[in-house]
């Protein structure tokens, strides 16, 4: 558990550190900082099982909310934005990424 929750921890540390250009930083930065936090938490052993459920349905149901109308994909040829559908799919993705390391970390630190 203590190698993957490390790994993620520096994943969404470095998530949220991409974020400053975003139109909205003020938004995602606490997001995956949020993410990165909880990973630290699980390093530790501080988290409880029913804490990363918790998170888990938080992110998971802020990606479902995020989907776009219509998905266009999650890249083109560009880093940039194209569509709103494009970034809609981006954000639901790092949601869904969220969503799924914390439902892992809740299946790591439940009692055996």
């Amino acid at each position: 558990m203590k190698p993957f929750s490390l790994i993620f921890a520096v994943v969404f540390v470095l998530f949220a550190a991409v974020q400053y250009n975003d139109p909205d930083p003020q938004v995602w930065i606490p997001i995956y900082a949020f993410a990165a936090i909880g990973c630290i938490m699980a390093y530790a052993g501080l988290g409880r099982p029913w804490f990363f459920i918790a998170m888990a349905l938080v992110y998971g149901g802020a990606a479902i909310w995020q989907w776009p109308p219509a998905f266009e994909g999650f890249l083109l040829n560009e880093v940039g934005m194209k569509t709103v559908n494009i970034e809609l799919a981006r954000e639901a993705g790092g949601l869904a990424i969220c969503a799924i390391v914390m439902g892992t970390l809740a299946w790591l630190t439940r009692k055996r």
